[in-house]
């Protein structure tokens, strides 16, 4: 006889439950599953209110992200603009000389730094800090 660990119990059950019905589930349907497999009624409520919290979470850092992810598309446009503009009239004025890599050397700078905080800081790190800006 083949046993298992919990936590592959917990895959099996989940694959399962994926496999044979891709609907939704009534409270009541989820309390006699876990009655069924033997798990009391207060350990299934704190199950789903760790279950609602974890999914409050992640919807605030959807929120936090796709916030972040506007304000450096508010940086970039204007950047990009700018910096064509500029090189432009270099191109046109002084062909000789281009002068126009200061200015898209110095706002890049600030750019990349708003990129890096945007897309590459872990989730703690910039939720807690935006969650800062707010209060």
């Amino acid at each position: 006889m083949t046993t298992f660990n919990s936590e592959s119990v917990q895959q099996i059950l989940h694959r399962a439950m994926a496999h044979q019905q891709a609907g939704e589930f009534s409270e009541q349907q989820l309390k006699e599953m876990a009655a069924e497999l033997g798990i009391s009624a207060s350990a299934l409520q704190i199950a789903q209110q760790e279950w609602q919290q974890y999914r409050e979470k992640i919807q605030h850092k959807q929120v936090v992200n796709a916030r972040r992810q506007r304000g450096f598309k508010a940086h970039l446009i204007p950047f990009v603009a700018v910096n064509i503009f500029l090189i432009l009239l270099n191109l046109v004025t002084t062909p000789k000389y281009f002068w126009a890599i200061y200015p898209l050397l110095g706002w890049g700078v600030g750019l990349g730094i708003h990129a890096a905080c945007t897309y590459h800081l872990k989730d703690e790190t910039y939720s807690g800090a935006f969650v800062n800006r707010l209060n």
